[in-house]
């Protein structure tokens, strides 16, 4: 069975449902997730001469914005929720032995 693809269609329905005026960033790299700014739309053909379009980011230095915020890497499976440890009771300073 072949890998479904996200279309234009499905992502246009997808992003109908989001503030026009926010920002695009691009989630990359599971295993080093990082955030990216978009820039470009390209319309191209695979291999096979179907209909492909490419999202892409800028050559600009500040085009990888840096890690990504760790609740989208959960949200996207890429890791699980971090739990904070419990916490262990203090021990209280002893006196050091022979005095």
């Amino acid at each position: 069975m072949q890998p479904t693809e996200m279309t234009v269609g499905d992502l246009i329905k997808r992003l109908s449902a989001c503030d026009p005026a926010s920002p695009l960033r691009l989630a990359m790299n599971p295993f080093f997730p990082m955030a990216h700014r978009l820039e470009q739309v390209i319309e191209a053909t695979d291999g096979t001469g179907r209909p492909v379009v490419y999202l892409a980011e800028g050559r600009d230095a500040d085009t990888q914005l840096g890690h990504l915020p760790p609740e989208v890497a959960v949200a996207l499976a890429w890791q699980g929720p971090v739990q904070v440890p419990p916490r262990r009771p203090r021990r209280s300073a002893r006196p050091a032995s022979g005095q």
